[in-house]
C-alpha cells in the first residue's frame, strides 16, 4: 500500500491559527480556539473554549470538563459532565445527557428525550441550596455512578467540596452578634431571611458560603444596629486574614 493511500484512511486534523492547547498538572487537556470546535472523542478536560464560534459534543461521546465557554452555542449530542458552561445558547439534542452545576446562557433548549441535571444560574444560588441541605450532602457516598446500573461505562465521580470547619473567634463573635440582630422585631421578612442565610452558614462553619453571601445580606438591612455593625467588623477582619 502506498504512503498516499495509507494517509487517505485517516482523517486530517487542522489546528487553526490562534489555537491554544495545554495540559495541566492533573493531566487534563485545555483547548482554546477562535472558531467552531467539534469533539468526536471522549475525554477529560480542564477547559474547553471557542472564543467566537460554537462547541459540539457528538453522539456517543462522553466529555468531562471543569469549564466550557462558547462565543455562540454549545450543542450536546452525547454526554457532558461540567462544573460550568457559558454560551449564548445551550442545546441538548435527542438522547443527550448533561450534568451541569452552573449554566450561564441566554437560551436553553432541551429535546424531549434529553436530560439535564443541575442547572444553577450562579455560585450564590448553588451555595444557598448546598447550605440548606448540608446534612444530606454529608451523607452522600464519595462516588456517584451517573451511567446507570449495569452499564459497562466508567462511573463518573463528582466531588462535592467539603464543608469547611473553623473554630475561629471572629466567626463565633459574628455569629453571636447576628443571633442578637435577627431577633429584632422591626426587621422586614426579607431582611430577616437574608441574615438567616448568613447565620445558618456560620453555625455550619461553611466559610466559603459565608464569604459569598454576607455582604449582600447585610446590605439588605436598611437600619443596621450596633450588633450588625460589630458582626460586619468581625467578618471583615476574618476574611482579611484569609486573603
Amino acid at each position: 500500500m502506498s504512503a498516499a493511500a495509507d494517509q487517505a484512511n485517516f482523517p486530517t486534523m487542522i489546528i487553526p491559527r490562534g489555537t491554544e492547547i495545554r495540559v495541566n498538572a492533573h493531566g487534563q487537556l485545555s483547548i482554546k480556539t477562535p472558531g467552531n470546535l467539534v469533539i468526536q472523542n471522549s475525554g477529560v478536560y480542564s477547559e474547553i473554549e471557542s472564543t467566537n464560534g460554537s462547541i459540539r459534543i457528538e453522539e456517543n461521546v462522553t466529555v468531562e470538563a471543569v469549564s466550557i465557554r462558547a462565543g455562540q452555542a454549545c450543542f450536546i449530542q452525547g454526554t457532558l459532565t461540567a462544573w460550568k458552561v457559558h454560551a449564548k445558547r445551550i442545546s441538548l439534542e435527542d438522547r443527550a445527557r448533561a450534568f451541569i452545576m452552573l449554566q450561564e446562557s441566554e437560551h436553553l433548549e432541551l429535546a424531549k428525550s434529553a436530560r439535564l441535571v443541575g442547572n444553577f444560574q450562579n455560585e450564590k444560588e448553588l451555595f444557598f441550596m448546598m447550605g440548606k441541605f448540608s446534612p444530606q450532602l454529608k451523607e452522600l457516598p464519595g462516588a456517584v455512578d451517573l451511567s446507570g446500573g449495569g452499564s459497562s461505562e466508567r462511573p463518573t465521580t463528582m466531588k462535592i467540596p467539603a464543608l469547611t470547619q473553623h473554630n475561629d473567634d471572629e466567626l463565633r463573635a459574628a455569629q453571636s452578634q447576628l443571633e442578637r440582630e435577627i431577633a429584632r422585631p422591626d426587621l422586614e421578612p426579607a431582611e430577616t431571611e437574608a441574615l438567616r442565610e448568613v447565620l445558618f452558614s456560620l453555625r455550619e462553619r461553611n466559610v466559603q458560603r459565608v464569604s459569598m453571601v454576607w455582604r449582600d445580606a447585610f446590605a439588605e438591612v436598611r437600619t443596621p444596629s450596633d450588633a450588625l455593625r460589630q458582626a460586619q467588623s468581625h467578618l471583615e477582619s476574618y476574611f482579611a486574614k484569609q486573603s
